[in-house]
């Protein structure tokens, strides 16, 4: 498994809020080692058990907490996020619309403090063995050996679900967020994948617009020895318009589906036409 494992201590930003709450209570009944929260002017108060302290300077203090997943609306985000790269090593961006010029700032300051930033407007990260630290439905994963990295929460799920239901488990899924400007792109974690024990296969779930999955492919062809599947989304997305997600925006011949599918199947990538390819190719590649 990769950045969510047994050393992950976490607090919850904005956990006092109706997101937060909610969502920490389903990461704790997963086991999530939740050791805080945090809402300024709410500290001294306790939620499912959890401390919720003022500041992640004092909740730093009081407890061993070594993570951040962030539930504080758009407006207040950025400064949630630098709080956190202060103090803390890893922190996941839950919130969406978060203006591009602030993500830009946070991914700057994250970078030089050496901090692994995943998102923002990402579904979260979970790992079957330890907990998650994120949004997903968690009864449509399980324990296993292949790693999820994906743009879109919803094709993670999706996957993941049909992964589960073919008796095929998962190390950790990770989605890595849909705007333009991320913490942690595709080549990061399939370098993370690539050294984990606990992975054999890699699935990378991508969609149109942007040129990541280009960049991605360039890397496997050179770095990456485990077998990797993929699946792109929005093969028939008619061109030059603009589609769901912030990132999705195609410019030229690069960004397309197909120009996608084309670089990854050069990179010995095995690329399915529907979601529910991945299953036949993973036992394919197993010898099952």
């Amino acid at each position: 498994m990769i950045i969510l494992d047994e050393n992950t201590k976490c607090l919850v930003q904005g956990i006092t809020g109706k997101q937060g709450s909610f969502h920490t209570e389903q990461m704790l009944k997963y086991k999530t080692n939740i050791v805080a929260g945090v809402t300024p002017g709410k500290g001294g108060q306790e939620i499912f058990g959890v401390p919720v302290f003022d500041s992640i300077e004092e909740a730093k203090e009081k407890t061993d907490v070594n993570a951040s997943i962030i539930f504080v609306p758009a407006p207040f985000a950025k400064d949630a996020a630098f709080e956190s790269i202060d103090h803390l090593d890893l922190v996941i961006i839950i919130t969406e619309h978060i203006p591009v010029h602030d993500t830009m700032e946070i991914m700057a300051y994250a970078k030089q403090k050496g901090v692994t930033v995943i998102g923002p407007n990402t579904p979260g990260v979970i790992s079957p063995k330890v907990g998650k630290l994120g949004i997903m439905p968690t009864h449509i994963f399980s324990e296993g050996k292949v790693g999820v990295i994906s743009r879109s929460g919803t094709l993670t799920y999706e996957i993941a679900s049909q992964l589960t239901r073919a008796g095929i488990g998962q190390s950790t899924c990770i989605g890595i967020g849909g705007d333009p400007v991320i913490g942690t792109p595709y080549i990061e974690v399939l370098e993370m994948f690539e050294n984990d024990p606990e992975t054999d296969e890699i699935v990378l779930i991508g969609e149109i617009g942007g040129t990541a999955e280009e960049a991605a492919a360039e890397y496997i062809k050179e770095n990456v020895s485990k077998p990797v599947v993929a699946y792109i989304a929005g093969i028939s997305a008619p061109p030059g318009k603009r589609m769901g997600h912030a990132g999705a925006i195609i410019a030229g011949n690069s960004g397309t589906a197909k120009s996608k599918m084309a670089a990854l199947e050069a990179a010995g990538v095995k690329v399915a036409e529907k979601p529910s390819d991945i299953v036949s190719y993973i036992k394919e590649i197993r010898g099952e």
